[in-house]
């Protein structure tokens, strides 16, 4: 009866041991079950966080893409137009060109026909001035020798007629030459006769000193 007793008493202990470990053990696990618990609500909230932080920055993202897109667009009707811009530059510009070249070639004929004419004209006015001078040599020379003639008429008369004045001039000249020659020989002889006159007083005064001395 006595090892019954003992026997109970161990079983109860050990069931009581066995109950405290179960009891422990699923306080343990509800503790180890409430701190996964607190850790996944945090890693929850964590994820929830980064989520919204994440659903904010797409948002962003979006909002640029947005505004690229619009950008881009704008940049492709700005292309778009600046390229329209271009097509009629460049039809304006080949226009241009078509019209500035149909104005050359039609100077360049105008011109050409204006070469022609003038070249034209420089022939037949060379042969008219050919033709022209001939006949002007022609007069010219016949009017020279006219008055040649009467020119070389004209000065014989004129030097035979000097020539007669100069004959007499040269006469009267002679005249005054042989009168001035027979002033200078009387003047000489009066000079010659003043100067004896002189020569003879000079030595009667002479003379007269010795004497009187």
């Amino acid at each position: 009866h006595c090892c019954s007793v003992i026997l109970l008493t161990f079983q109860t202990n050990i069931l009581t041991e066995l109950k405290n470990w179960k009891l422990n053990l699923v306080q343990h696990h509800k503790l180890q079950m409430r701190q996964e618990k607190e850790k996944h609500d945090a890693q929850v909230k964590q994820l929830q966080n980064e989520m919204e932080n994440l659903k904010e920055l797409l948002h962003t993202y979006e909002i640029s893409i947005s505004r690229k897109d619009e950008v881009i667009t704008n940049l492709t009707k700005a292309l778009e137009k600046q390229k329209e811009r271009l097509e009629v530059m460049k039809k304006f510009a080949l226009w241009r060109i078509q019209h500035v070249k149909a104005k050359q070639e039609e100077y360049a004929i105008r011109m050409a026909d204006k070469h022609f004419q003038t070249v034209l004209l420089k022939k037949v006015w060379a042969a008219w001035r050919s033709v022209s001078e001939e006949r002007w040599k022609e007069k010219v020379t016949r009017a020279c020798q006219l008055r040649a003639e009467d020119i070389c008429v004209q000065l014989t008369n004129d030097f035979e007629a000097k020539i007669a004045e100069l004959t007499a001039s040269l006469e009267q000249t002679k005249a005054e030459v042989l009168r001035l020659h027979g002033e200078r020989d009387h003047y000489e002889d009066t000079m010659k006769k003043a100067f004896m006159r002189g020569v003879c007083a000079l030595n009667l005064e002479a003379m007269n000193m010795f004497q009187s001395k």
